[in-house]
C-alpha cells in the first residue's frame, strides 16, 4: 500500500517536471540522489555487502533491465503520450509479470489469480475513461510504445529478481542493481543535462527532484522487492494497480477534485481485483 502512495503522487510530479527540463536529464538529476538514499541505508543495516561471483552477471543485467531500459523507456513514454494513456498502458505490467511467472514455472497461476488482475485492468480503464480519457492516435503512438516496452521490463525485472531477493533479501538486491543502473542511466543523461541551465531551476522542482529520486526509486524499489519476497511475483505485482485509486483520493483530499460516477466504480473494481488476487 505505502509503494502505492509513493507512486500514485510521484506520476503528477514527472508530468510536472519534464514542462522544465528533457527526460533523460531529469533522470540523470534523480537517481544519483537514490543511490545515495541506498547507500546511506545500506551502510547502517547488517547485509551482505557484496554477492557471490555467480552472481554478478545477473545482478549487472536486472540493474541495466530495472533501472536503465525501464526507467528509460518510462520516462520518454510519459513525456509522448497522454497520463491516461501512460497509466493504461502501464496497468498491463501484473499481466506480464503472471505470464514470466507462470513461464518461468516461479508460480503456480490459477484462474482466480489471471481473473484479479483482469479486474484491476477493467477497474484501471474505468479510472482512465471517467478523469483524462484516451487519445490513442498518431500523435501519442511512440509513447504508447515505449510504455509497453517498460510494463514488459518491469515485469521481466520482478521475475529475474526474485531468487537473488529471496537468497540475499529485498535491501541488498535493491541497492546493488540501483547502483549499476544509475551509471547507465548518467551516461544517457548527462549530454541533455548539460544543456540545461541549472541555475533558473526553483525550489519545487528540486524539491520534486528528491521526491522523485528517495521515493519512488530507492524507497519504492525496495518496497517492491520485499513484496516479492513476501508475497510472490503475482500478488504484488497487482498493487501496481492501486495507485490511481491513491491518486483520485489524493487530489480529492488536497485538491478538493471529486472522482466522477465512473472512477468510483474503477476503483471498487480494483480493489476486487486486488482482494481476489491476494486470496488466492
Amino acid at each position: 500500500m505505502g509503494l502505492a502512495v509513493i507512486w500514485g503522487v510521484n506520476f503528477p510530479l514527472i508530468k510536472i517536471a519534464l514542462d522544465v527540463v528533457p527526460p533523460l536529464a531529469f533522470n540523470a538529476l534523480r537517481f544519483p540522489l537514490a543511490a545515495l538514499a541506498l547507500w546511506l541505508v545500506v551502510r547502517t543495516r547488517r547485509s551482505p555487502s557484496r554477492p557471490r561471483r555467480g552472481d554478478l552477471v545477473g545482478i549487472a543485467a536486472l540493474g541495466v533491465l530495472g533501472h536503465v531500459i525501464y526507467q528509460g523507456l518510462f520516462i520518454l513514454g510519459v513525456d509522448r503520450t497522454s497520463a491516461g494513456n501512460a497509466s493504461l498502458v502501464l496497468a498491463t505490467s501484473p499481466a506480464w509479470t503472471v505470464a514470466l511467472s507462470a513461464l518461468t514455472r516461479q508460480e503456480r497461476v490459477d484462474r482466480g489469480v489471471w481473473a484479479g488482475v483482469a479486474m484491476t485492468m477493467a477497474g484501471m480503464t474505468l479510472v482512465v475513461l471517467g478523469g483524462a480519457g484516451l487519445a490513442f492516435g498518431r500523435s501519442t503512438l511512440a509513447g504508447d510504445v515505449l510504455m509497453m516496452g517498460a510494463a514488459m521490463a518491469w515485469a521481466a525485472y520482478t521475475v529475474g529478481s526474485r531468487p537473488l531477493v529471496q537468497r540475499y533479501g529485498p535491501m541488498p538486491v535493491t541497492a546493488w542493481t540501483l547502483w549499476i543502473g544509475t551509471l547507465g542511466v548518467m551516461a544517457l543523461g548527462l549530454p541533455e543535462l548539460g544543456r540545461v541551465d541549472l541555475t533558473v531551476l526553483d525550489v519545487g522542482f528540486w524539491a520534486i527532484v528528491v521526491y522523485s529520486g528517495v521515493l519512488s526509486i530507492s524507497v519504492a524499489y525496495a518496497l517492491w522487492n520485499r513484496g516479492v519476497k513476501r508475497l510472490g511475483n503475482s500478488r504484488t505485482a497487482v498493487y501496481a494497480n492501486l495507485v490511481p485509486v491513491v491518486a483520485l483520493l489524493t487530489a480529492w483530499a488536497a485538491l478538493g477534485e471529486r472522482p466522477t460516477p465512473l472512477q468510483i466504480a474503477g476503483a471498487v473494481v480494483i480493489l476486487a481485483g486486488l482482494r481476489m488476487t491476494r486470496r488466492r
